[in-house]
């Protein structure tokens, strides 16, 4: 008797480990456009410090490089659960990863917009 779990997440044949492939690059380019924004908030909040004499604090650097690197740790995570799964379950994986990353992306927004004070100083 098979197993029904590892039927349903036995990987096909075929076309399948080429249409993964694909699945992760695109969703890899929104992981890299969340580091991409990341990175890019971060420069512009040293410019605008730096403009009135201010550097970033400990906090702020804490902030920026949170938000820089959970995205590639998400990805790297997401790709790992996702590896040896159909291509349905590779895509909801990659999205939930997705998902976390935009919630993270806003708290840190959030939290950026409103104690600006505290990460420059």
């Amino acid at each position: 008797m098979t197993d029904p779990i590892a039927a349903v997440d036995a990987p096909r044949r075929g076309m399948a480990p080429v249409a993964r492939a694909v699945v992760a690059g695109v969703f890899g380019l929104f992981y890299a456009y969340a580091v991409w924004n990341a990175v890019g908030n971060l420069v512009q909040s040293l410019a605008a410090a730096s403009d009135v004499g201010l550097s970033l604090t400990l906090l702020g650097w804490v902030v920026w490089l949170i938000a820089i690197l959970v995205p590639i740790v998400v990805f790297v995570i997401a790709l790992a659960v996702a590896a040896h799964r159909r291509l349905g379950a590779h895509l909801l994986i990659m999205v939930t990863g997705l998902a976390v990353v935009a919630v993270l992306w806003l708290n840190v927004v959030a939290y950026t917009a409103l104690n600006t004070s505290s990460l420059v100083g």
